[in-house]
């Protein structure tokens, strides 16, 4: 797909090409399962469910790798504040997270390690880079030297001075340099603990991903994704130990040839008005509240609104604006329910808007204008019309259910039995010319928040204000 366009983070754009066309593969940042996702959390799993479904239209393969964090200073935190064991807090807040990710559409990543099954991987890691002069150990810890390292910085593209000024950087007496970051440490009192040759203890959090990538992947590989927060200090710690430990510090860290991921992508943050979405700030919305108030789908298209690299501010507007986008498409097939989609495609200029760097916003106005065209369509061009808009929104995860349910979605089940009992009379009386009673009918129908919608088959119904 090579006219696909990815900005990097050193400020380069460049097409796609993968290191093996028939063989594209893909990393993700997953999440550290110490309490439920909220909304910024699953803007990176939703912009690179899209990624997913879009390369494996175009690649004969692609293994999307999407990690596990189980082991972590959060999740401890968490065992301790509930009295729940550290494997009952993980094993409770990943099904959680599936559930949550699950009713935003998003596909599960074909492999999804966790950093507890991936000790041995990270110790030899670790071990390889002491011996090529690329870690140290000290007092109990094994950290990485970034002096040794000349590319330090370059992902992010800031001096070291900046980095070290503008971030949370543990200063330690047993470093050697105050940006030196941990490899393995030392475990306190009831934490998890493991055997190493550098003594009993626990991972680093940046090692864990590395050492992931390399035992499901191979490095180097083709896509790295995640969040802009994780470019500092994450993904330059990652890419620092990856390229050393594989015996080539000298490199440029991000080309084929030695390298560690030949295209970084980082998702932009989600806000809430001005400020970012926190828990000190006491604005964090969870994922598992907001699919109980809206459909999943319309968060998804939400989430989608503005281009992955961009901010997105969060509001009660932008779902409702995205739930009315996916109001008028599920409208317009309602209406054109009697046609039988032909098997087609999604559109040029759709799959041209997702070439352009994921163009989501392009890529929806595209959609709107299926709707419009096949709403104009004369009859004989409506199957292949409503075949183009299916596979569009399909390909990027939309318009799977039926209109009835997506109008009906979430209506109370005796609300829904009355109201269908209702159209049934009134159906029966307008066949009976009985128009008296199909008024009577309607106007009782309307007085519960019921609109009815007529068509050559019979009638469906939505409640007021879903359009």
């Amino acid at each position: 797909v090579g006219s696909i366009i990815y900005k990097l983070d050193y400020d380069l754009e460049k097409d796609f090409e993968p290191l093996d066309p028939k063989h594209v593969r893909m990393y993700v940042c997953g999440p550290t399962v110490y309490d439920l996702a909220h909304i910024g959390n699953a803007r990176p799993v939703v912009v690179f469910d899209v990624l997913y479904r879009f390369l494996k239209r175009h690649y004969p393969k692609v293994t999307y790798v999407r990690n596990i964090t189980d082991v972590d200073d959060k999740i401890i935190d968490a065992s301790r504040r509930t009295g729940e064991p550290i494997d009952q807090v993980t094993a409770r807040t990943t099904r959680a997270y599936h559930d949550d990710m699950a009713a935003l559409g998003t596909l599960p990543p074909d492999i999804e390690p966790r950093a507890t099954q991936h000790i041995p991987q990270m110790i030899r890691m670790i071990e390889r880079l002491i011996a090529a002069g690329h870690a140290y150990a000290a007092e109990g810890h094994v950290l990485f030297n970034t002096q040794a390292y000349p590319d330090y910085g370059k992902l992010s593209g800031h001096p070291m001075e900046d980095m070290i000024a503008g971030a949370r950087v543990d200063v330690a007496p047993y470093k050697r340099h105050p940006a030196d970051f941990v490899l393995w440490k030392p475990s306190k009192p009831g934490e998890p603990v493991w055997d190493s040759p550098f003594g009993p203890g626990r991972p680093g959090w940046h090692i864990e991903c590395s050492a992931m990538i390399e035992q499901t992947l191979g490095i180097p590989i083709d896509i790295h994704g995640g969040g802009n927060d994780l470019i500092f200090p994450h993904h330059e710690n990652e890419l620092a130990q990856g390229v050393c430990a594989h015996g080539h510090a000298h490199s440029e860290g991000h080309g084929a040839e030695g390298g560690y991921s030949n295209y970084w992508l980082h998702n932009g943050f989600l806000n809430m008005g001005s400020e970012k979405m926190s828990k000190s700030l006491g604005n964090v919305q969870l994922v598992h509240d907001l699919v109980t108030r809206w459909p999943g789908e319309a968060l998804r298209w939400a989430l989608l609104s503005a281009h992955y690299r961009q901010p997105l501010t969060w509001t009660d507007e932008v779902i409702e604006q995205a739930r009315g986008s996916l109001d008028y498409l599920y409208g317009v097939l309602h209406r054109v329910e009697d046609v039988e989609a032909e098997a087609t495609g999604p559109s040029a200029a759709f799959l041209d808007a997702l070439m352009d760097d994921l163009n989501t916003p392009k890529a929806y106005a595209e959609l709107h204008a299926l709707g419009q065209a096949l709403e104009r369509a004369p009859a004989p061009g409506k199957a292949r019309a409503k075949g183009e808009l299916l596979a569009s929104a399909n390909l990027i995860g939309f318009l799977h259910a039926k209109p009835e349910a997506w109008f009906q979605g979430g209506v109370d089940v005796g609300l829904k039995a009355k109201v269908e009992d209702l159209i049934a009379q009134r159906v029966a009386a307008r066949a009976a010319k009985d128009w008296a009673t199909a008024d009577r009918i309607r106007a009782e129908l309307t007085a519960l928040n019921v609109e009815v919608m007529d068509n050559p088959t019979g009638a469906t119904w939505k409640l007021k204000g879903t359009v």
